[in-house]
């Protein structure tokens, strides 16, 4: 009876009023732009296929190539550094729990874009020190100390997420306090922040972009300054399509994975 009257009720009232009103936004922006956008401007823009041929393969086997390695080396240096900000912070000796409580907090607080230029430009002049790598390798360094105070929280919240009789069993057994957390507790906590850490890493990804402030070689340039100096050249914004669509090439099988990761962790609490 109920599926009957439903049915029978006019088509605008089952699809409702407030959804309808929005599928016509929708519709009148999609007539606007098609009437009054001007595609050959667009396609000129955004779109030049002059420019397009001209950034391959160097876009790829330089811009992406040097993104990449550089998210996978930031990512590896942050993730080891943030585990050990994580045992500190859970240490019961007062000075190495005040010390990771005050760099995480220290580098979360400050923009990322200050702590690279101060790597990049403040610690080499001050200290006279040669950061390996040139320009990348001061981004890859300032990039992680920022990376490692976020994921220290992860990987500290992980290791509380797992039940404290885990430890107590580990110690029953003769395990030192260290091997337990080092074969027992660590297993457990990984796995339950994979999530939170690809989503991390997908972060790098975009933050990387960060690089062109402080400057990099021709050899050394990531997807972002890559564009910004074609762009110079081709005096149009089609090389900032190119590298946005590279962007999410990269970008949006990670953050599928990290779904499938969040369902697959979801069905294992039940």
């Amino acid at each position: 009876m109920v599926a009957t009257t439903r049915a029978a009720r006019p088509w605008w009232k089952r699809v409702g009023l407030g959804r309808l009103a929005m599928y016509v936004v929708l519709v009148l922006i999609v007539l606007l732009f098609v009437f009054f956008a001007d595609f050959e401007k667009i396609q000129r823009n955004f779109f030049d296929w002059e420019t397009i041929e001209r950034m391959f393969p160097d876009v790829i086997t330089i811009a992406a190539k040097n993104t990449v390695i550089a998210t996978v080396l930031t990512f590896a240096i942050g993730l080891v550094l943030a585990l050990l900000l994580a045992l500190m912070k859970r240490s019961t000796i007062g000075p190495y729990r005040w010390f990771a409580s005050g760099y995480i907090e220290l580098f979360r607080g400050l923009p990322a874009l200050i702590t690279l230029i101060l790597v990049a430009f403040g610690l080499p002049i001050a200290f006279g020190w040669d950061i390996p790598g040139g320009r990348l390798g001061q981004g890859v360094i300032g990039l992680s100390l920022v990376a490692a105070a976020y994921m220290a929280e992860t990987i500290r919240a992980g290791i509380e997420a797992v039940p404290r009789g885990q430890m107590e069993a580990a110690r029953s057994l003769g395990m030192s306090r260290a091997n337990a957390m080092a074969f027992i507790i660590l297993p457990q906590a990984f796995r339950i922040i994979i999530p939170p850490l690809t989503n991390e890493f997908v972060l790098l990804i975009k933050d990387t972009s960060l690089f062109f402030v402080i400057g990099t070689t021709p050899a050394s340039r990531e997807l972002t300054k890559f564009a910004r100096d074609f762009m110079t050249d081709a005096r149009n914004a089609t090389p900032l399509t190119v590298v946005a669509v590279l962007y999410l090439l990269i970008t949006l099988p990670l953050t599928a994975m990290v779904r499938r990761l969040e369902r697959s962790a979801s069905r294992g609490k039940r």
